[in-house]
């Protein structure tokens, strides 16, 4: 049976003005029949109506950016002696929190298999779509390195140690054998490494694009860039990856660069904007990030007006699950118009992930994932970061959250 959702503000994701007083209608296989104003609706006679009373009606966002694996405050070492069966159920109801908040589609990149991407297709547990890297690739001593000072690997469900073009050609086939959807190598230095600083550059000119030819041997399969200072992002562009991820050191030239080759920028700027304590910090991340938020905050404002595509990413995992529509606020305090966020979280992202054939706006045709709102997020776009203002979230037409009944 259809379903029509009517009375309602509709933002389609596609950067176009809002729509009052508009309908949705979604058929009974979960793909949108019609989205857009009530006045030139179709009838739908036999099709269950539901009033969303004024509310504002949005296409399920994503979040680009995500460590699943991982919480906030938690060392790499709680990893070695983490019951695995207890993992799984932690992060499945991290899955279910993301959803919760209004994400209906995420990518991991690292730390996560790809056997929940699975079980959320199968239904086992419910969750946004996923696609996962499986694990990061990174060199000897770098951001990758999770090694303690005896030798052990802190991390060895996160990351992949390379450390020549062949080394890293043969990782990336790993990765892809090992169901990965996309590559993510780090082509700098991090804030919470021990071993370098984001101005560090990661993986060669030369390995990055031997990753980056092996991923477009397999079906074009998309590259993430961690990379956070200048030099290394400017390698990552020349070697042709998809997308640079944080890229707190773009500069003009980087913009330019990025504009001509296509590339998508994802700022994760909740961990620039999350609040610094010394005490429950190692000193040299504290260091590192005291030094580069004021640096940050320019760029990425600077990449914003000049138009730098970006997709939305939080990196949830260094930040709180759960919370993700947060990053809006962040946009928008950079200078993007609120539309615009949304469309950062809605349309561009879709495209980034290569989905946006069918997800990523409220368009006749497209999969129905959407979700509902009490406020006016142009208004108020802090109201999206709130999980408990989001009232509905529906993934293909199926209700994941209704809190209009309560």
């Amino acid at each position: 049976m259809n379903t029509r959702y009517q009375h309602a503000t509709l933002i389609d994701g596609t950067g176009a003005a809002p729509v009052p007083d508009a309908v949705l209608v979604v058929d009974d296989t979960g793909l949108i029949a019609y989205a857009g104003p009530a006045a030139t609706a179709p009838p739908t006679p036999t099709a269950r109506t539901v009033d969303l009373g004024g509310r504002t009606l949005l296409p399920g966002f994503f979040d680009c950016h995500t460590h699943l694996c991982m919480t906030p405050g938690r060392g790499l070492t709680a990893g070695l002696t983490a019951d695995p069966t207890v993992e799984t159920f932690e992060i499945a109801r991290r899955l279910r929190a993301t959803l919760d908040a209004g994400v209906t589609t995420l990518r991991d990149l690292g730390g996560l298999p790809a056997g929940y991407r699975t079980a959320v297709q199968r239904g086992l547990i419910e969750g946004p779509r996923l696609q996962t890297a499986v694990k990061v690739i990174g060199h000897t001593g770098g951001h990758a390195d999770c090694s303690l000072p005896g030798g052990v690997n802190a991390a060895p469900h996160l990351t992949e140690i390379a450390d020549t073009p062949d080394e890293v050609r043969i990782a990336a086939r790993r990765m892809l054998r090992d169901g990965a959807d996309l590559i993510k190598v780090c082509a700098t230095g991090g804030m919470g490494s021990p071993h370098d600083d984001p101005d560090d550059e990661g993986l060669t000119l030369d390995e990055l694009k031997a990753v980056v030819d092996e991923a477009q041997r397999h079906r074009g399969k998309a590259v993430a860039a961690h990379a956070q200072g200048t030099a290394g992002i400017r390698n990552a562009l020349r070697a042709g990856v998809t997308s640079i991820e944080h890229g707190y050191g773009m500069t003009d030239e980087l913009c330019d660069l990025a504009l001509e080759l296509g590339a998508v920028l994802v700022p994760t700027l909740a961990t620039v904007f999350a609040p610094l304590d010394q005490a429950v910090m190692a000193d040299y991340h504290f260091r590192k990030k005291s030094r580069w938020a004021g640096i940050t905050k320019e760029n990425i404002a600077h990449a914003i007006a000049r138009g730098v595509p970006i997709a939305l990413g939080t990196d949830a995992g260094v930040v709180e699950h759960g919370r993700n529509l947060s990053e809006l606020s962040h946009l928008v305090e950079l200078g993007m118009d609120p539309l615009a966020a949304i469309t950062a979280g809605t349309l561009t992202a879709a495209r980034l992930l290569g989905v946006d054939d069918r997800l990523g706006s409220l368009e006749a045709g497209k999969t129905a994932d959407f979700v509902a709102v009490d406020q006016d997020p142009l208004r108020d776009i802090g109201s999206l970061g709130r999980p408990e203002n989001v009232v509905l979230v529906a993934q293909g037409g199926e209700l994941r959250k209704d809190l209009t009944r309560l």
